[in-house]
């Protein structure tokens, strides 16, 4: 284990989690289910807020810790990505809770695409090329970036594309 040897409990309950939250946050997408059964929509987010809860707030302990053990941009790069899974996470929970509920699904989204930045990074270093553009620790500190800001980035042009074209047609 490594680094992680002091921190494993940390890290199998961060894993644990956040493996959930990524099955969890999946489910609530699902529009026939929201529109189905609100009820159930509403235990599936309050165990999906548990699991980012859970999963993040350990998330900060190895950033604060063992994360420095590789070097200071890898584990800044962990500590701002933890902060904006957090707060995204509980915007999306006071906008559901304050039944604003378009922006409540906004946040969700971006949310989930921070969840889903472990998975990006992850599978992107994967790809050969990226492996040969430089050791482990000088690559993955861009990766951890690109893993959530290009798709948040991606949404939001989505998203203000929709908006522009809803304009467009009721004018």
């Amino acid at each position: 284990m490594g680094k992680y040897y002091n921190y494993k409990w940390i890290l199998i309950v961060h894993i644990t989690a956040g493996g959930g939250s990524l099955i969890l946050g999946i489910i609530q997408f699902w529009k026939k289910l929201r529109s189905y059964n609100w009820k159930l929509h509403r235990i599936i987010g309050f165990l999906y807020l548990l699991a980012v809860l859970v999963s993040s707030f350990c998330a900060v302990i190895l950033a604060f810790t063992t994360s420095y053990k590789v070097n200071l941009p890898y584990a800044f790069s962990l500590q701002i990505w933890v902060s904006v899974w957090i707060s995204s996470t509980f915007f999306a929970y006071y906008f559901a809770v304050k039944k604003k509920f378009k922006l409540h699904e906004e946040w969700m989204t971006r949310s989930y695409i921070v969840t889903m930045a472990f998975v990006v990074s992850g599978l992107t270093y994967k790809i050969p090329f990226v492996q040969n553009l430089g050791s482990y620790e000088d690559i993955v500190p861009s990766l951890f970036w690109m893993g959530w800001s290009v798709p948040l980035y991606l949404y939001e042009i989505i998203r203000s594309s929709k908006n522009n074209i809803n304009n467009l047609k009721s004018k």
